[in-house]
């Protein structure tokens, strides 16, 4: 349930009515736009007098959401979340562009890419991506080696970085990591979505293969529930009767995310279909799409990689999708 508060509610009155709804019982959403301030309800709210709610001289108007999914829910909260990532914001008419390698062979390799996609017009990079040959005995030496060789490339280029986060174990060591990755496969890892919730760090989580929208959505809801909203979703691709690609990119995903939620959207452009020579009409897609970002794997020479090398597009290639997407988003904007 929402609680449409009317415009000029003073401070005071406005808590006096959430102190009110926690003795109730409920955990209480405050959204405070322009000209309207929202109170979302979390709980318990059948036995609410709702008649004696909207006659309170306060309260414009009451509406019922029926969505399991609450603080993510753009009724709780009309206006468009902005992440902030360091000095880049994602959101609200802000896009932004993550790219890096997903195989990091070593320090020089990622200071190399770093430096030249940022000259390309990257905005955050991202780097290494657990490999799924990689064994047990070994996932977790890799991934603090390229946690290593991000770092150093975020101190030779000054770029806001991002890391694939595994397990709660390993977040004191992401420190030094501007925004933390949830990927696919650890949608609905709960012990790693709570603890995300309880960080001061944005996350971008990204959509499982099988999910739906609204599972989605309630994975989130897990990490909101501990205080973070700096959350950033990440369309990466669903299971279809595609035989060609690794997976099927929806991109009507991306409108409807956005209008079911407040949350940006930004989408997975090479990992979705494993075919790095999509890169670019994905990115296309996506960013016509009303996407808020797109994250790319880009490789110094994909076709030597370590792994990841087919979904891999060159610096060249990445060149050519930022320049074409600041266009799309210059017609859009006219």
């Amino acid at each position: 349930m929402i609680v449409i508060l009317k415009h000029g509610v003073t401070d005071d009155k406005r808590d006096q009515l959430i102190r009110w709804f926690n003795s109730q019982g409920l955990g209480v959403d405050v959204s405070s736009g322009e000209y309207q301030t929202i109170l979302g309800l979390i709980g318990d709210v059948l036995n609410l007098d709702t008649d004696m709610i909207e006659s309170l001289d306060i309260v414009q108007g009451i509406r019922r959401v029926t969505e399991p999914f609450k603080r993510s829910n753009r009724k709780f909260q009309p206006e468009d979340t902005v992440v902030s990532v360091a000095d880049v914001l994602i959101g609200g008419g802000n896009f932004a562009i993550i790219a890096g390698p997903s195989s990091m062979e070593s320090e020089e390799q990622a200071v190399k890419t770093a430096k030249a996609v940022q000259a390309a017009g990257a905005d955050i990079l991202i780097g290494g991506a657990i490999n799924p040959k990689t064994t047990s005995y070994t996932i977790q030496e890799q991934n603090y080696r390229e946690l290593d060789y991000l770092i150093a490339a975020k101190r030779e280029t000054g770029m806001p970085i991002a890391k694939e986060v595994i397990s709660v174990e390993d977040m004191p060591r992401y420190e030094n990591v501007d925004i933390l990755v949830l990927r696919e496969r650890n949608m609905v890892n709960y012990p790693l979505l709570a603890e995300l919730g309880t960080s001061d760090k944005p996350v971008i989580i990204e959509r499982s293969v099988s999910a739906t929208l609204e599972e989605f959505l309630m994975a989130i809801e897990y990490i909101m529930t501990g205080g973070n909203k700096n959350i950033v979703l990440c369309e990466r691709g669903i299971r279809t009767f595609a035989d060609y690609t690794k997976s099927t990119l929806d991109i009507s995903a991306i409108p409807l995310l956005k209008e079911m939620s407040h949350l940006p959207v930004i989408a997975d452009t090479c990992h979705s279909t494993g075919l790095g020579r999509l890169g670019l009409p994905i990115a296309r897609a996506a960013c016509a799409a009303g996407a808020d970002g797109i994250m790319i794997n880009v490789h110094n020479d994909p076709s030597h990689a370590g792994f990841s090398g087919a979904s891999a597009v060159s610096v060249e290639t990445f060149e050519k999708i930022a320049s074409d997407v600041k266009s799309i988003r210059k017609v859009l904007a006219q």
